[in-house]
């Protein structure tokens, strides 16, 4: 076993730092060059496997952009929008669907732009928040006003911009392992592939350019001053990798009202399998629904 890691380590190591030499000599004599790498570095999708879903769904194709988005619907109650994150697509939120059934709920869920069973987006294997934001509209104005929306990681990006740009209104929304703001993982791709601030800043043009948002917009807590707030829950994990638990504490501080859940040992994905997160954002959207007919009695 040591010598096979040895040997994966001879061969991954000097390609990283070709990499990262690449990038640093771009910094100086082409840091356009080096944007134009980074950039696809940056909205390059990974991709996740696809499960079962819950039976009886009922599926449906609407347009974003000229592109087709696939999805199911379940149920015919008040509308719960189940928004999948970065590189996801609509099983990884499959245990919320029976739960929220059973309550009275209608469920709806769909794969964003270039993400699961969806048509590619502009560009195909890559995507933004901005992309999955009007495919979240699209799918809304046919669907019908939401309830509440459940949204993992990138998701709740896309529900924000939905709920700034486009026709979407909710009145609770769960956010689960959120990326509350793009700002926070460009330092991570600079460490990752060593280029500098002529290059980032080049970067970031490129990025206002493909979305029409600068990095700085695409960020909850300034989404936050923009929008009428919906009644707001945060899970979240400590150790989460991809998604900042700071930024988390900055937007439910930031938000009145909103509630923080700190939960521990299920990282960024595991967090949507585990059956206290479930019953807690069903709960919270249930609350909700108890409080409209309090109010309408």
């Amino acid at each position: 076993m040591a010598h096979a890691s040895s040997r994966k380590s001879t061969i991954v190591r000097p390609s990283q730092h070709l990499m990262r030499a690449g990038f640093r000599t771009l910094e100086h004599v082409a840091p356009g060059l080096g944007a134009r790498w980074a950039d696809r570095w940056w909205f390059t999708l990974p991709t996740s496997p696809i499960s079962d879903l819950p039976s009886g769904g009922a599926p449906f194709e609407v347009e974003s952009e000229g592109h087709t988005v696939r999805g199911h619907r379940w149920g015919s109650g008040p509308v719960i929008y189940l928004v999948h994150g970065w590189g996801g697509n609509e099983t990884q939120l499959a245990r919320f669907v029976p739960p929220l059934l059973a309550a009275g709920f209608s469920v709806v869920t769909h794969d964003a732009p270039s993400h699961g069973s969806s048509d590619p987006g502009a560009v195909a294997g890559q995507g933004h928040a901005v992309e999955m934001g009007r495919a979240l509209d699209a799918v809304a104005a046919v669907h019908g006003p939401a309830h509440a929306v459940v949204a993992h990681s990138m998701g709740g990006l896309a529900t924000g911009l939905a709920l700034q740009y486009g026709w979407l209104g909710t009145e609770r929304l769960a956010l689960v392992a959120p990326m509350v703001r793009i700002g926070d993982h460009l330092p991570t791709l600079q460490a990752g592939l060593g280029f500098g601030p002529r290059t980032r800043e080049r970067l970031k043009q490129r990025a206002y350019d493909r979305v029409g948002l600068a990095v700085e917009e695409v960020d909850l807590v300034r989404i936050a001053d923009e929008i009428e707030r919906p009644d707001l829950l945060v899970i979240h994990d400590p150790a989460d990798r991809l998604a900042k638990y700071d930024s988390s504490v900055e937007l439910t501080e930031a938000w009145d009202g909103a509630q923080l859940t700190t939960i521990e040992g299920l990282g960024h994905h595991r967090i949507l399998r585990d059956d206290a997160v479930v019953r807690q954002v069903v709960a919270f959207v249930l609350a909700g629904q108890l409080d409209e007919l309090e109010r309408s009695a």
